[in-house]
């Protein structure tokens, strides 16, 4: 006999926060820097069938991090999970790059005017119409994407990355 509570606490494919949440997933992969390994990492998630939409590898003679983005962050956290590699998740912010002639002075301007420092930031792999996408790394991540989202431009949200049709 059901209650039909259960139907109730049934939760969808999406995370508790949603796709539609205004930050994306990084993940920051530590590795030993030697031949082979960044490598060995691509086989591993292109073999699950999850694209790489973002990339920045930060390395030194010892050890290097590859901070990555997923088209599909749940799953690649299960991958993670299972490989064994040293990883950490943070959220980062997704912009869409502004058709003007300096996009990247509109956003900065944006967030330097409210005083937030932007750490790193580096390309998508990520198109909509034409345009491309950032990622930042910022002091204040909530107050980033309301700075963001009041100036009218568009965060990219890991929702996105799944319907993203224009991957290059």
């Amino acid at each position: 006999m059901s209650s039909g509570f259960e139907s109730d606490l049934t939760i969808g494919p999406a995370t508790m926060r949603g796709r539609d949440w205004p930050c994306l997933r990084q993940f920051c992969v530590f590795m030993e820097n030697r031949v082979g390994r960044l490598h060995e990492m691509f086989r591993q998630v292109e073999r699950h069938d999850l694209r790489i939409i973002g990339l920045s590898v930060v390395d030194s003679v010892d050890f290097a991090v590859a901070r990555v983005i997923l088209d599909n962050a749940d799953r690649g956290r299960e991958l993670f999970q299972m490989s064994g590699l040293t990883v950490t998740e943070t959220d980062v912010i997704g912009v869409e790059l502004p058709a003007s002639p300096q996009p990247f002075v509109s956003i900065f301007t944006a967030l330097v005017s409210a005083e937030l420092n932007i750490h790193y930031t580096y390309p998508l792999l990520h198109r909509r119409q034409g345009r491309g996408g950032i990622v930042l790394h910022v002091d204040d991540v909530d107050q980033a994407t309301q700075i963001l989202a009041s100036a009218d431009f568009r965060l990219i949200t890991e929702g996105d990355l799944l319907d993203d049709d224009e991957y290059l």
